[in-house]
């Protein structure tokens, strides 16, 4: 018996390789946070689609997993003391990614909490209102008449690039010369913003050119270009 066999979501999606992480996700900007990562890092795993137009994400095995119905999730079947880890919540797996393969978080403690802090900074402000101005752009929100909501997000859309720009104006990455998890977190909600929320005449993004510099050298990485299609949607 193998150490995922305990977990009901390996039902729906079983393992091949139930040595790997196991990945469950789908290719959106918190989906690929994690393969990318992943890729980056050279951690072997196995990744697995959740289907939204079929509602993978709210069956019994997907919940047993993650009772937010929200992707990514992972299992590491070799997590702490060599038992199996399951996790929600991209940025939690993002550290814990970083602590397994001691790559792309700082090593010294000082600096490991200034990487968590920017961690931070894109889960609590830049995914959320990156997402409004996706939802009132492109999707049903476009169709309002009162064009306030739209407004107040796009607005802070700004606010929160420009402290990204100033960040990067003196930095090739979020923490300097060193890429990091914050950079994998932050930048897939960037090119989302700009790319398939179309919004960035709305947004002004030429008024940030430093977020633009390095929005353009992650995109160019090659472990960013592999994971940005994974899982593949078929």
């Amino acid at each position: 018996m193998d150490a995922l066999s305990a977990f009901p979501i390996t039902r729906k999606w079983p393992a091949q390789h139930p040595e790997r992480i196991q990945l469950y996700s789908l290719p959106t900007p918190n989906g690929v946070k994690v393969s990318i990562m992943l890729e980056e890092t050279g951690l072997a795993y196995e990744p697995h689609l959740v289907r939204f137009d079929a509602n993978d994400q709210m069956s019994p095995e997907f919940r047993s997993l993650n009772p937010n119905n929200k992707i990514p999730a992972i299992i590491d079947p070799n997590g702490p003391g060599g038992k199996p880890l399951a996790l929600f919540e991209s940025g939690a797996i993002l550290i814990y990614l970083a602590d397994k393969s001691g790559k792309f978080i700082a090593s010294d403690e000082a600096g490991r909490y200034e990487t968590i802090q920017w961690l931070m900074f894109q889960m609590g402000g830049i995914g959320p209102m990156f997402g409004q101005v996706g939802f009132f752009n492109k999707f049903a929100g476009k169709d309002y008449e009162d064009k306030r909501p739209r407004d107040r997000y796009v607005a802070e859309a700004r606010r929160l690039l420009g402290v990204l720009n100033d960040r990067l104006c003196e930095r090739q990455w979020i923490m300097g010369d060193d890429y990091s998890i914050a950079d994998i977190a932050t930048f897939p909600w960037v090119r989302n913003l700009i790319g398939f929320y179309e919004a960035g005449e709305l947004v002004g993004f030429a008024d940030f050119p430093h977020v633009k510099r390095a929005l353009d050298i992650f995109v160019a990485r090659p472990a960013v270009v592999r994971g940005l299609d994974i899982p593949s949607r078929g």
